[in-house]
This record gives C-alpha cells, sequence and structure tokens, in this order.
C-alpha cells in the first residue's frame, strides 16, 4: 500500500511554498516520523515527515513551487526494509575511529610542514625562492605548469593580485541568474509596501554607551555564571525601549483600517540576519521578562534563524521592531517600518569619539540612535520623546529599576 504525502497547511495566508531540499533519495528507506524534505513559505522553513515507513518515491523536484495540498511523495508501507541498513550501522564507529585516527596523525605532522612550506610544493627553484623570501601562502596561488607546477609568473601574479581566490578569472564579467526564495520575495514585497503605504520619517539621536560597558565589563562574568548566558547590549535596549513604550503608547499601536489599536504588552521584534534572508521573531510581553529573560529569548531565537528553524507564530505579531546594524560596522541609516508596527529603532556601531562635557573635551564611546515611525499615527512630539526617554534610560541603566542597589537588583545578582 503507499500513501500520499503531500503539502500541508502552513498559514491562513500561505498558499504556495518551495522545495528546498530532500533528504532522502528515490528509492530509499525512511522510517516512520523521520525528516524527509524541506519545504520553505514565505515566512519560514519547516520540515515534512514520513507519516509511515516505508520507500520514499520522489513526485517533486527540489526548487518546485507547490501549492498548499500537492502531492510531494508517496510512500510504499509494504515494502521491506532494506536489511543491510543495520550491519553499516553497526559498522560505522570502527569506520568513525579509523576516520578520527588519520586526522591525529595529520596534526601531528603539520608543524613541520608549516616550518618548510616549500618542502612539499611542486614549483620551479626561482618560484620555491621567491615563495620562501616573500612567505607566499601556496593556496593563494594558481598553479599553470605541467603538473600542477607552479612557475615564477605565478607568484608573481599572486603577488600583484593579494586576496583574489586561486583560478578566478580576472576583470570576468559573468552574469549568473538565480530564483528569488520565496522569503526574499516576501521581504521585497513587504519593504517596498512599507514605503508606499506609510507616511514613514526618521528621527536621530546618539548615546554614550559609556555606562552600560562599565555594567557589562564589571558584572558580564557574574552574570553568566548565575543566568547561563551572556549580557548583550540588546537586553538594555529591549528594557529601556519597554519603558518607553508604555509613556508613549501611539509608538507601541498601529493603524487598522480606520481604527488604531493600541497594545498594553510589548512584543518585541528582533531583526535578524539568517541565511536565506532577514528574519524579525518575535520575544512576547518582553515588558515582563528580566535582562536574563530578555537575553535567553535572543539567542534562542538567533539560533533557529540561523538553523532556518523558527515557526511561523514565532514570527508573527509583534508591537515594535529593534534591529541592529552595528554588529556589521554600520555608523548610520534610516531603518524601514516593519508594517503593521508604526516604528522601528536602529542601532548601530560604538565609535570613540570626542564630546564636549563641562566645556571639556572627551573621549566617550557614542553610538548613534535612530527611530523611522509612521507619522500618520505618531506626531513629532512623541517620536523626539520616545527617542530621548530610551537615551536617558541607557545612559542611566539605574533608572531601569529601583530599589537599594538597583544595578545588582536589575541583573538579578
Amino acid at each position: 500500500m503507499a500513501i500520499e504525502i503531500k503539502v500541508p497547511t502552513v498559514g491562513e495566508s500561505i498558499s504556495e511554498v518551495t522545495l528546498v531540499k530532500w533528504l532522502k533519495k528515490d528509492g530509499e528507506w525512511a522510517d516512520r516520523d523521520e525528516v524527509i524534505a524541506e519545504l520553505e513559505s514565505e515566512k519560514a522553513t519547516f520540515e515534512i515527515n514520513a507519516e509511515q515507513a516505508g520507500t520514499i518515491k520522489i513526485v517533486a523536484q527540489e526548487g518546485d513551487t507547490l501549492k498548499i495540498g500537492d502531492l510531494v511523495c508517496s510512500i510504499d508501507t509494504e515494502a521491506q526494509k532494506p536489511e543491510s541498513a543495520p550491519a553499516a550501522e553497526k559498522a560505522a564507529p570502527a569506520a568513525e575511529v579509523k576516520a578520527e585516527a588519520k586526522p591525529e596523525a595529520k596534526a601531528e605532522e603539520k608543524p613541520a610542514a608549516e616550518a618548510a612550506p616549500t618542502a612539499d610544493v611542486k614549483a620551479t627553484p626561482v618560484a620555491a625562492a621567491i615563495i620562501a623570501d616573500k612567505k607566499v601562502d601556496v593556496k593563494s596561488v594558481s598553479a599553470t605548469g605541467s603538473n600542477g607546477r607552479i612557475m615564477k609568473q605565478d607568484v608573481l601574479q599572486a603577488l600583484s593580485n593579494p586576496g583574489r581566490k586561486p583560478g578566478v578569472e580576472l576583470f570576468n564579467r559573468n552574469d549568473r541568474p538565480e530564483k528569488m526564495s520565496n522569503l526574499r520575495k516576501t521581504i521585497s514585497r513587504r519593504l517596498v509596501e512599507a514605503k508606499n503605504t506609510t507616511a514613514m520619517l526618521t528621527t536621530f539621536n546618539e548615546v554614550d554607551m559609556g555606562p552600560i560597558m562599565d555594567i557589562r565589563k564589571q558584572y558580564k562574568d557574574k552574570f553568566k555564571e548565575i543566568h547561563s548566558v551572556n549580557l548583550g547590549f540588546m537586553s538594555f535596549f529591549a528594557k529601556a525601549c519597554c519603558y518607553a513604550l508604555q509613556e508613549f503608547p501611539s509608538v507601541n499601536a498601529y493603524i487598522d483600517g480606520e481604527q488604531i489599536i493600541f497594545h498594553d504588552y510589548c512584543d518585541i521584534s528582533i531583526a535578524v540576519s539568517a541565511p536565506k534572508g532577514l528574519v524579525v521573531p518575535v520575544i512576547r510581553n518582553a515588558e515582563s521578562l528580566s535582562m536574563a529573560g530578555i537575553e535567553a529569548a535572543v539567542v534562542d531565537l538567533a539560533t533557529k534563524a540561523k538553523n532556518n528553524k523558527l515557526t511561523i507564530e514565532e514570527m508573527t505579531g509583534g508591537t515594535f521592531t529593534i534591529t541592529n546594524g552595528g554588529i556589521f560596522g554600520s555608523m548610520m541609516s534610516t531603518p524601514i517600518i516593519n508594517i503593521p508596527q508604526s516604528a522601528i529603532l536602529g542601532m548601530h556601531n560604538i565609535v570613540e569619539r570626542p564630546m564636549a562635557v563641562n566645556g571639556q573635551v572627551v573621549i566617550k564611546p557614542m553610538m548613534y540612535v535612530a527611530l523611522s515611525y509612521d507619522h500618520r499615527i505618531i506626531d513629532g512630539r512623541e517620536s523626539v520623546g520616545f527617542l530621548v526617554r530610551v537615551k536617558n534610560l541607557l545612559e542611566n541603566p539605574a533608572l531601569l529599576l529601583f530599589g537599594q542597589d538597583p544595578v545588582k537588583s536589575l541583573l538579578e545578582l
């Protein structure tokens, strides 16, 4: 008996998906509930499992765009499980032991090879002399001589074009067409929609990151020891934004037709650069989380994003977004609103700059921050007031919590 495996329903607004990768080959055996393929929707990547054990009969191919309910493959449940599979599994550990033994031997030989980089290199005497004299990495040299022999001109070519990968043709003008993924299509559509449907403006300010950096330097080891998570900048920004959002509720609202929907909670979307594109998973009720809770949520969502394991629920909703271009070296930018939200905060890199303090020039670690907002719902007074409030909270972290020792209370130490 053969059962059909079809594209499941993955969301109300999703009508098609792309088959990204087969994890099983045609005719290969799959156990029940074993993952057999990966599908990608416009919002997330998800897996298809074998509903019953049997052999796979592939119908859809990698790269195909499928509708919800389309046939992906069939499984022959009456097929006999190959007897060679268990034997292969038993033999695997021995093979692994042998495979592990070889790298150790190579690892011992590596220092000797590094001491004499030209010993095993096929090169002419002149080329070998230049390699030794200029300390050229032979991996960066394209050998043009017979039997892979490095010529003098090959070494000179590598020296005159540092950083160029071997085998890459100079002045190459080849074009490579590549199909857009569903996720990239969605990103493109939503960004254009945000620009065309909102009255977007951006206001800027700068933050002295010295107080936060001092706290991290003093407490980061103890914080990690107690909470098993690193103390980063995102928890400070998320905490400050939650306080400011409650003081300026329009920044935490959005327009729905002729109504404005206000939120009494703060679901903070965190922009994460995933392998297949930008995603914005959500930290639910961030206003109720501790610093450690926020950091743990950030790590969990970022890890899932990098492994393409985010669910649609984890990326749905959100009342306000924080994006950090500073990790890529951005000094200043105007982030685009993550619709239907009404505002987004952009963090940037930290740069030591001369600042005037009480008539004196002082070097301080400064960060530019940007708030892009929808002017239809947020007035200039509210947008500037929100950003100034965030700035004050970040420059005075003790204001985030009150107590006898507010900093230690904030970090739950």
